[in-house]
């Protein structure tokens, strides 16, 4: 049984967390109840390389994990204008169907539209565009947030980020995997957190960029 002296000093500690966190960013204040990130604008043209797979006649492109099975299981977007016939490279087992392609389409917040003529993910050669930072760099200097402090900021992020696929501290810095960010997100965090302290990973990428 927790006595009231030791809840006492575990209140006082969840406390002190959130302020170390409420001193952090810009306007926003760190964490708070009511803050949610600026959205991007949608419909937007995008890219990604990743597998379809169709599952009972619906074709999905899978964003976040993949399980190793056979065959393998994913979730994602409907993927709307997907057309088997059109594309080389896939497999069929126990009634479900996928590969890995490039894709090109227009991104609604809640399906994917074909607009390109999808690309084999191995024969794909993107254009070498400006290196982003990788939270994953060893030699990268740790980021802003001790690891207490970034506790709280995924609980917060879990409820109120568009898109999430996963969270994870890594090196100082809590990094969001989303669905999609044009760098609405990515500036947003900044500017309620503090620079350095949210690394914002986009999945599908704008066309403009990609």
């Amino acid at each position: 049984m927790i006595g009231r002296t030791t809840r006492s000093m575990l209140a006082a500690s969840a406390v002190l967390l959130m302020a170390g966190c409420a001193g952090r960013g810009g306007s926003g204040g760190g964490t708070g109840a009511g803050w949610e990130p600026a959205a991007p604008a949608l419909p937007a043209e995008v890219t990604a390389v990743g597998t379809v797979l169709e599952l009972d006649g619906t074709p999905m492109l899978c964003l976040g994990p993949i399980a190793e099975s056979y065959p393998p299981q994913c979730s994602g977007p409907t993927v709307i204008g997907w057309d088997w016939a059109a594309v080389d490279g896939e497999e069929t087992a126990s009634e479900v169907t996928w590969g890995a392609y490039a894709v090109w389409g227009d991104w609604d917040g809640e399906t994917f539209t074909v607009t390109g003529e999808p690309v084999l993910a191995a024969l794909y050669d993107p254009m070498a565009g400006p290196p982003a930072p990788n939270p994953w760099d060893d030699t990268l200097p740790p980021g802003a947030l001790p690891e207490p402090e970034a506790e709280v900021v995924q609980a917060e992020l879990d409820e109120v980020m568009p898109g999430l696929l996963t969270t994870s501290f890594v090196n100082g810095r809590v990094v969001v995997e989303v669905m999609f960010d044009d760098g609405t997100l990515q500036s947003s965090v900044d500017e309620h957190y503090g620079d350095d302290a949210v690394v914002v990973i986009s999945t599908l990428t704008p066309v403009s960029d990609g």
